[in-house]
């Protein structure tokens, strides 16, 4: 499996993949995908297999260690020398789901923040998967005052280094 940068000509796809990985209420619409790629595409990572995209991440930076719904909708918010990466999506083909995909992904996006010197990342993500990012060193801050979709979400962050928040 490989993984890379995500190209222009990677964004069908992705957006296919956004809207199979999360429900209509919580994906991102294919309007919105091409404002973030358009944005910051140095933020977006692609898993390709067979030649085939199976999997991404992406996700904007700021200068704050959380993720309020309000990045989600403008992407003027990005600060491409923001100290902390965000996690948008962790998007995964079903397929291609338990086998390593994710955490591969997940692992570069980490490198590559670690790389461009920020101070950490921070996502929300639903209770069943609380446990799943705090294998990879995440820690659960609470539930989340994300409203993103009509869920209930729960705020993690990564620390690189003392960073003060």
């Amino acid at each position: 499996m490989e993984i890379r940068l995500a190209r222009k000509d990677d964004l069908k796809e992705m957006i296919k993949i956004e809207s199979i990985c999360f429900p209509s209420a919580e994906a991102a619409s294919e309007e919105v995908m091409t404002e973030r790629f358009e944005a910051f595409s140095e933020n977006f990572l692609v898993a390709v297999e067979d030649n085939k995209v199976v999997g991404f991440i992406n996700g904007c930076t700021t200068d704050k260690a959380s993720l309020p719904d309000k990045l989600y909708h403008d992407v003027k918010l990005h600060n491409p020398n923001g100290r902390f990466q965000t996690v948008f999506g962790l998007d995964v083909l079903p397929q291609y789901r338990n086998k390593g995909t994710a955490a591969i992904l997940l692992e570069e996006f980490i490198s590559l923040a670690k790389e461009r010197g920020k101070n950490g990342m921070v996502l929300t993500c639903k209770d069943y998967l609380v446990h799943y990012y705090e294998k990879f060193g995440f820690v659960h801050e609470g539930i989340s005052t994300s409203s993103h979709g009509g869920a209930k979400w729960n705020d993690m962050i990564l620390l690189f280094e003392k960073a003060l928040t």
